[in-house]
C-alpha cells in the first residue's frame, strides 16, 4: 500500500519540535522579524549539533547553503546625532558622534551565521555561533559536515579575518595577494590601508599607504515620510 505524502507530513512534529528534541538545550531561540527560525549555538557545540541536524530524521540539513560572519563592534549605535541637515556649506558634517556607547560585551563581536536547507523535508534554519576570542576570532569548521561550507568558511576568513579550526584549506578568496586587513570589518577604513599607483621612475606598479583622509561629509538624515504614515496603510484603508 502506497502511503499518503499528506497524512506523513501530518503526523511529522514542526520543525521547532524536532529541533528541541533532537537537540535539546544546544539551540537557544533568536527573535526574528521573518517566519523562519533562528537559533544561537555556543561554539564547544557545533560539530555535535551540526552532525545532529544533518543526520536526524525530522531535520535532514543535507546541505548548508551559506556561511557568512557578522561583526558587531558598532551594533545598535547611531553615527550621527542630527535628525536634520542642511543641503548645502560646511555644516553638513559637523554634527558627527556616536548617539548612544553602549558596551560590547566580551566574546559577542564576531558571530558565523549558518543558513541550512532541507531539501527532503522542505525546511530551512539559521544558526548563529559567537566567537568566544574577540582579538582573534576563531570556531571549528563544518566542512567535513557540509562540503559546500569550504568555500563559504574561506571567504568569511577573507573579508573578516574569522579562524576555522580544521579547515583543510583555509586562504584567502577574494582579497588580492598580500592584501593587509579584513575589508568587511567594522573599523575598517573604507578607503583601505594601502593604495596602488603607475611610478613612472620606477616604471612599474607601486604600493604605498593610502593618502585619502577618511571623512564622511553628509549625514544620515531621518525624515517623516508620508509613504509610511500608518493611517495611509492599505489596512487601514481597507478597514
Amino acid at each position: 500500500m502506497t502511503p499518503d505524502p499528506a497524512a506523513a507530513a501530518a503526523s511529522r512534529p514542526t520543525l521547532a519540535e524536532a529541533l528541541t528534541r533532537v537537540c535539546g538545550d544546544a539551540l537557544t531561540a533568536v527573535p526574528g522579524r521573518t517566519a523562519e527560525l533562528n537559533y544561537e549555538l555556543a561554539a564547544g557545540r557545533l560539530l555535535e549539533t551540526a552532525t545532529l541536524l544533518r543526520d536526524a530524521a525530522h531535520l535532514k540539513f543535507e546541505m548548508c547553503m551559506d556561511v557568512c560572519g557578522v561583526d558587531y563592534l558598532h551594533h545598535g549605535r547611531a553615527e550621527w546625532l542630527t535628525q536634520d541637515a542642511t543641503s548645502t556649506g560646511f555644516s553638513r558634517g559637523v554634527a558627527r558622534g556616536f548617539a548612544t556607547e553602549a558596551p560590547l560585551a566580551p566574546g559577542r563581536r564576531f558571530a558565523v551565521v549558518y543558513h541550512l536547507l532541507s531539501i527532503a523535508l522542505n525546511q530551512r534554519l539559521r544558526l548563529r555561533v559567537f566567537c568566544a576570542d574577540d582579538e582573534q576570532p576563531m570556531v571549528d569548521s563544518v566542512s567535513d559536515v557540509w562540503a559546500s561550507a569550504n568555500w563559504f568558511e574561506r571567504e568569511t576568513f577573507d573579508l573578516f579575518g574569522i579562524l576555522f579550526r580544521g579547515h583543510p584549506d583555509l586562504r584567502r578568496l577574494l582579497t588580492d595577494y598580500g592584501f593587509i586587513g579584513h575589508p568587511f570589518r567594522k573599523d575598517f577604513p573604507l578607503s583601505g590601508n594601502v593604495e596602488v599607483r603607475y611610478d613612472p621612475d620606477k616604471g612599474r606598479v607601486v604600493y604605498q599607504p593610502v593618502s585619502i583622509d577618511p571623512r564622511v561629509l553628509v549625514p544620515k538624515v531621518i525624515r517623516h515620510d508620508n509613504r509610511y504614515d500608518p493611517q495611509l496603510t492599505n489596512a487601514k484603508l481597507n478597514g
